[in-house]
């Protein structure tokens, strides 16, 4: 079995006034082009960067969750970096021991947000930051588009089986420092 899977990163350096919206915006986005059930398109408008998004109750709480998670994280290190990873699998059927099937999540592909925070000292700082921002935001936008219209973007999808909103099993985990938060 074939256990290697394609990773796709983004960087970015955040501001604290900004970081809870762009990681909520980040994270909608990748789960718009990676949710293949019936969705409810939104739109998130951060640093005139248009991103798109998922209407979806339990998505927006499960982001939110996430976000939070992540936020909290930072108050207690003193190094304010950390990580978000959205990791989608499938679910490959193990060989069977006296009759029992078991079933284990092999990862198809995973997204990493690695995020830094800093504070512009001055306002002409905060505006090169913001435009720094907006710019790098496009280009994750750029990234996850070219990912998931590439043939391998595309070909890693396994089969859909379902109608849910994620067909796979889908998780999304906080890192800071050097420890999971969930």
């Amino acid at each position: 079995m074939n256990n290697t899977h394609a990773t796709v990163s983004i960087d970015i350096v955040l501001d604290r006034q900004n970081t809870r919206e762009i990681l909520r915006a980040l994270l909608h986005a990748i789960l718009f082009h990676r949710l293949f059930g019936t969705i409810k398109p939104q739109t998130f408008e951060v640093l005139d960067v248009t991103m798109p998004g998922v209407a979806d109750p339990a998505m927006e709480r499960l982001v939110e969750d996430k976000v939070d998670t992540f936020w909290k994280g930072l108050e207690n290190v003193p190094q304010k970096r950390g990580q978000i990873s959205v990791t989608l699998s499938r679910k490959d059927q193990k060989k069977a021991w006296l009759g029992i099937t078991t079933y284990e999540e092999v990862a198809w592909e995973q997204w990493i947000i690695n995020a830094e925070i800093r504070q512009p000292k001055s306002e002409q700082e905060r505006q090169q930051f913001n435009q720094n921002l907006a710019a790098t935001l496009s280009k994750s936008l750029r990234t996850m588009l070219t990912h998931t219209s590439s043939e391998q973007g595309r070909g890693a999808v396994p089969p859909i089986t379902n109608a849910e909103v994620s067909p796979f099993p889908l998780k999304i985990s906080v890192r800071v420092g050097d420890v999971e938060l969930g």
